[in-house]
């Protein structure tokens, strides 16, 4: 089974789009979308949600009003300033809250414990192109990077279940635990890129972190147009570090059109664009030796 993830080292590349015409490319395939703290490929890959299941992480301080006798010791060692005296009454704030429990220590009658923490929701959804395994994080919500480890899981049982040898990842930017997590076990890291400053800098953390796992890694020029100075400037850099560049897209309004409709960008038109990004699936395909994973 290969596992191919799709990254940048910012967001706003272009990843989720890329990923979604991939999604159409792959003849069998499980997609995960492991960009949990802000999903959106559903968005394009218009999923009938089969399973849901929620996601407990790390805890959270409850205060039982019954046993509080108001002495306030727990509002001073809270070093988050989560408690706090309102009307003659202890409150403890669930967004402030780490979860460090010392207030439950510090309390002399047992009024305050740690309750497990409903940190999101995951799902196992059909599409048109095939299973789809994708998450829901709470609004600043930690432990994102076990909830991909979850759900990438789940997409490895489904393939092993259903015969399928490709799992494609649209993964989160940056170079966090997520991303980590979402690298674990790949078997080839897309990663895609933009001809700015701020995209050829993180490019080259996000390259790093792979390389560190000894990944084998490709890159992909998303709006080389807009910059071409810039866009040289990465092709050198990456045929310096022997870092196959395997396309460059060119700027489209159309993929805005495309989005707007929900639609993946191979699937609402065919023009240069798409035979580009059609290209850039074959050479994937070569490097993942996979002679059946194209339409």
């Amino acid at each position: 089974m290969k596992h191919l993830v799709i990254i940048s080292g910012k967001g706003g590349t272009g990843k989720t789009v890329l990923s979604a015409c991939f999604a159409t490319l792959a003849e069998k395939k499980v997609m995960v979308d492991c960009d949990v703290d802000a999903s959106n490929l559903h968005l394009l890959l218009d999923p009938d949600i089969q399973e849901i299941h929620l996601f407990r992480a790390g805890k959270k301080a409850v205060l039982d009003p019954e046993k509080c006798n108001l002495c306030g010791s727990c509002i001073p060692v809270c070093r988050f300033m989560a408690i706090s005296k309102q009307n003659e009454e202890i409150k403890i704030d669930s967004i402030s809250c780490e979860g460090c429990q010392v207030c439950s220590y510090i309390c002399p009658v047992g009024a305050i414990t740690m309750e497990n923490n409903l940190s999101g929701e995951w799902y196992v959804s059909k599409t048109k192109y095939g299973p789809f395994v994708h998450a829901r994080l709470g609004i600043g919500e930690e432990n994102s990077g076990k909830l991909v480890a979850e759900i990438r899981k789940k997409a490895k049982e489904i393939a092993e279940k259903e015969a399928i040898d490709l799992v494609i990842i649209d993964g989160p930017p940056g170079i966090g635990c997520p991303v980590i997590a979402s690298l674990s076990g790949v078997s080839l890291a897309l990663i895609v890129t933009e001809p700015t400053l701020s995209g050829i800098h993180d490019m080259e953390r996000v390259i790093g972190v792979v390389e560190h796992f000894r990944i084998e890694t490709a890159v992909c020029i998303n709006k080389y147009d807009i910059n071409l100075a810039h866009s040289s400037r990465i092709e050198k850099w990456c045929k310096e570090r022997s870092i196959p560049v395997l396309g460059k897209i060119p700027f489209d309004e159309v993929v805005t059109k495309a989005v707007s409709q929900g639609m993946p960008l191979t699937a609402y038109v065919n023009n240069s664009l798409t035979h580009e990004i059609r290209h850039i699936w074959l050479r994937i395909c070569s490097l993942l030796k996979q002679k059946d994973c194209q339409e």
